[in-house]
């Protein structure tokens, strides 16, 4: 049996559980405060346009009201927010912001909103406590004030590193691009000494022999015992006024049509007709030479080599002959 005495007893004990979970819920929000001012508040002041800033969708978490109603208030009381104040971010900034803090990648925030967000400076969260008119505002408000002067005052106090970590990553970056550079100039065909190409490498090896072609300025003589209309189309990718001799046997198999319709189009070709060369030359403007190990007509069909010439004697020599 349960006796009056019992219920007001049991009524008595309730009150002090009620009581003491009335006093835990204060220490939490109490805590959960602390918590906003040392690990978030600090996290959700950006840098937007050489401004330090919150975004209206986190004060409005930290205030515990919708984001829409806070806007609002903004609204009603437009005079309030000049734009050193408030502002409305721009989606291009909102992207930079997104790839720079993983934090706004991972909540996702301001993906789904209809409208781009506010950023509310010092003084416009400040000015947001006013509007507002509740106690929560106005205590969160102080909290926040606080972490952006902390922020200041570290920014303040440090200025000077984050100076010389700009300038030692400035550097760095113009070392990588000139790196680069110097990187790609060793990769470039008119840099290449000597190149070996293998059977069916057809499109690779005339490739190479056009850059070499289009390298000359003034002219181009090409040794080569074994060339036809195959050679011509080859030697046509060649920059405009340069001149063309080509130095072949007796029999080969480009006839005066050929030549006189290469010349409509393409001046100026000349051809002599030599047996003082076995082996296979493309010459530059007098200036490089490449000793060819197949005609240009055949190549890739079987395995050869190309190699730069890099004494001038052997250079003269061989225009001595010519």
């Amino acid at each position: 049996k349960v006796t009056n005495c019992d219920l007001r007893k049991n009524k008595k004990i309730g009150c002090e559980k009620m009581s003491n979970e009335s006093n835990f819920k204060m220490v939490d929000e109490e805590m959960s405060l602390e918590k906003y001012e040392v690990e978030d508040i600090k996290q959700k002041i950006y840098t937007i346009r050489g401004k330090q800033v919150m975004l209206d969708s986190d004060i409005a978490k930290l205030y515990e009201v919708e984001t829409k109603k806070l806007n609002q208030a903004v609204k009603r009381n437009i005079l309030r927010f000049p734009k050193d104040f408030c502002f409305q971010v721009t989606e291009n900034e909102i992207y930079s912001l997104r790839s720079q803090f993983a934090t706004l990648k991972n909540n996702g925030r301001g993906q789904h909103r209809k409208y781009l967000p506010y950023a509310f400076t010092e003084q416009g969260v400040a000015m947001l406590s006013a509007v507002l008119h509740s106690n929560k505002a106005i205590e969160v408000s102080i909290k926040i004030m606080d972490a952006f002067i902390e922020m200041r005052n570290f920014l303040i106090n440090n200025g000077q590193i984050f100076n010389r970590l700009t300038n030692v990553e400035y550097k760095l970056i113009e070392h990588d691009k000139k790196f680069e550079e110097v990187f790609n100039q060793f990769q470039t065909k008119d840099n290449v000494k000597q190149k070996v190409f293998f059977e069916g490498q057809v499109y690779d090896a005339f490739s190479m022999i056009i850059d070499l072609i289009k390298k000359a300025q003034k002219e181009i003589i090409l040794i080569d015992n074994y060339v036809d209309t195959d050679t011509l189309n080859i030697l046509s990718k060649k920059n405009d006024k340069v001149n063309v001799l080509i130095l072949t046997k007796s029999d080969t198999k480009l006839n005066k049509q050929d030549i006189v319709k290469y010349n409509k189009q393409y001046p100026k070709l000349e051809v002599k007709y030599t047996d003082k060369f076995h082996d296979r030359f493309l010459i530059l403007d007098k200036k490089y030479i490449y000793h060819i190990g197949a005609s240009i007509k055949d190549l890739g069909k079987k395995c050869f080599g190309i190699t730069l010439i890099k004494y001038d004697s052997i250079i003269e020599d061989i225009l001595s002959k010519i």
